[in-house]
């Protein structure tokens, strides 16, 4: 066998080890991804319905209603940041 051909066949070699490695991340990130969608899935119907009740409470209560409703959305915003990282 030539060098060229031998040189050739080993990066061939490298780049499916790699291409599998990648493969592996992505079906882990996927998997990862997913479950961490379903949460936010979740938390985004609370905050939905947090948001809708902020309508109907007295200016104390919507003060605190506000924060927590607040803190809610920041967390599911760092929530699609991260999984937009991931992809």
């Amino acid at each position: 066998m030539n060098e060229v051909k031998i040189r050739i066949e080993d990066m061939l070699n490298d780049l499916r080890q790699e291409r599998d490695e990648i493969r592996v991340k992505l079906h882990l990130a996927k998997l990862e991804t997913s479950e961490d969608w379903q949460k936010l899935e979740a938390k985004m119907g609370k905050f939905e319905s947090k948001v809708k009740q902020l309508g109907g409470v007295t200016a104390e209560a919507s003060k605190d209603m506000g924060r927590a409703a607040k803190l809610l959305g920041e967390e599911i915003r760092d929530g699609f940041k991260k999984i937009a990282r991931t992809l």
